[in-house]
């Protein structure tokens, strides 16, 4: 496996085009195509769905897309620290939950930009199950959760923030108009929850298996915005971070229900990989 492999493959890859890789790259198609079957060749798997005239990556290939940036990134640091480039370069690969990338992570990078204009940042929704083995393989370099801890011995964290969860309903679901909201209340409610925004909905569901409530049909969104506009139709109930509601709660697009039981809440934390 070439670097001049990869890069073929990562221009094919943002593409998605043959033809357009091989006019950016300035090579023949055919050598475009003979890169890419020899990289498919070592892996023993397609890296390409080829879906008549348009081509889509396969589960494979998204694999080999995202240690493929690390390593270029790799190779251009290493360029720039041989040649004595002061500047630093290269990728940061950046894994948040949606609520977090929405709210708070744009004027961290706009801080961050300044200071290191020329790092690029891969951010990305965070997969809980899998961010300790991206994290470890350097993969991701660093991450944001939504949890109250991370017990891995080979993670560090820090906690930047504590950060309250509401229970949230459109304005016409019937229980908005309700002086105080308890667990007993969520029987048998429709749930709208978000299937990547990571680990805070376990604080939610943890509470549900205590209080011995059984709530209706759950529907997952891989959207947080997505989950605000089914609210709004009052089509469920949603447990979300009070930062991702605020907006909506300030113009009355959605109530924030009155939670009488013990404050949801969870931590806000920074987690990086102990040899990094």
């Amino acid at each position: 496996m070439e670097f001049r492999q990869l890069k073929t493959f990562k221009t094919v890859a943002t593409l998605l085009s043959f033809n357009r890789a091989a006019q950016v790259l300035n090579y023949s198609q055919s050598t475009v195509s003979s890169q890419i079957k020899s990289l498919e060749e070592k892996f023993g798997k397609p890296l390409f769905d080829r879906l008549g005239k348009r081509i889509a990556l396969t589960e494979t290939g998204r694999t080999l897309l995202r240690y493929c940036e690390k390593l270029l990134s790799l190779e251009e640091e290493t360029v720039a620290q041989v040649s004595g480039i002061e500047e630093p370069r290269g990728v940061l690969s950046v894994r948040a939950p949606q609520s977090v990338s929405t709210y708070y992570l744009p004027q961290v990078i706009d801080s961050f930009g300044r200071r290191y204009p020329h790092i690029s940042l891969d951010i990305n929704t965070c997969a809980y199950h899998v961010l300790q083995q991206e994290l470890k393989t350097g993969i991701t370099d660093v991450a944001f959760l939504l949890t109250e801890m991370v017990t891995s011995q080979e993670l560090h964290s820090e906690v930047l923030s504590l950060e309250r969860l509401s229970i949230a309903a459109g304005p016409d679901h019937p229980l908005a108009t309700r002086n105080r909201v308890d667990w007993e209340d969520l029987k048998g409610q429709t749930l709208l929850v978000p299937k990547h925004d990571c680990a805070y909905r376990m604080v939610f569901e943890q509470g549900l298996n205590e209080a011995e409530v059984h709530t209706g049909r759950m529907i997952e969104y891989n959207s947080v915005e997505a989950i605000k506009q089914c609210l709004k139709r009052n089509m469920g109930l949603a447990i979300l971070p009070e930062m991702a509601l605020r907006h909506e709660v300030v113009t009355h697009q959605l109530v924030a229900l009155p939670w009488s039981e013990e404050p949801l809440e969870t931590g806000l934390l920074m987690i990086w990989h102990k040899d990094f």
